[in-house]
């Protein structure tokens, strides 16, 4: 977990004590939709030919997939919840509420309860990426569901989401990414 009470281990890097490829990959990310090298990107940084090709998978599931952003930002929140990330999580919860996600349906992923009142696709989003955090893969019953409501280009690109985000998770996470300034986390650690 990155909370204030452990110091970031992978401080930003300042633009003159960059590499070249560093440097490149610095400005190819900010030039595009993110507009600024910030978060997971800091961490990346240190793997510049990672990061490229890394970042516009973000970029493609961020901004340029099929999903009704309400789905996709949900993948998130699970993603970023099944790995106590709150550097993500507090970037991704104001873009689930705007796209649509009932507030008690992201408190209650936060709180790693399974929410009530959800709509059809919501349920079978949770599910298929509950069970697939949990379990490594999908029942057949939890597949053909997912296939019947989003088609088998978009149950690609929600598991990528949660694969991309766990990704990322991982290296903010040991990284020990820290909040921006005043930010607090929005999701507890588990275990409390």
């Amino acid at each position: 977990m990155a909370s204030g009470k452990r110091p970031a281990r992978m401080a930003k890097i300042d633009p003159e004590n960059m590499t070249e490829a560093q440097k490149t990959a610095a400005a190819e990310l900010a030039s595009g939709p993110r507009g600024e090298v910030r978060g997971p990107f800091n961490v990346l940084l240190r793997s510049p030919e990672l990061m490229s090709p890394v970042q516009k998978v973000g970029e493609y599931l961020r901004f340029k997939c099929q999903l009704d952003r309400r789905i996709a930002e949900m993948a998130t929140l699970i993603a970023a919840r099944h790995w106590t990330q709150v550097y993500e999580w507090n970037a991704h919860h104001p873009l689930a509420l705007k796209a649509g996600l009932k507030p008690e349906i992201a408190q209650a992923i936060a709180e790693g309860r399974r929410p009530t009142d959800m709509a059809t696709d919501e349920e079978i989003v949770y599910d298929l990426l509950t069970e697939a955090l949990q379990n490594k893969s999908v029942s057949d019953f939890t597949y053909e569901r997912g296939i019947k409501q989003f088609g088998e280009q978009n149950l690609v690109d929600l598991l990528a989401i949660a694969g991309y985000y766990a990704l990322l998770a991982m290296l903010l996470n040991v990284a020990r990414t820290q909040l921006p300034e005043g930010r607090e986390p929005g999701m507890p650690h588990f275990p409390n």
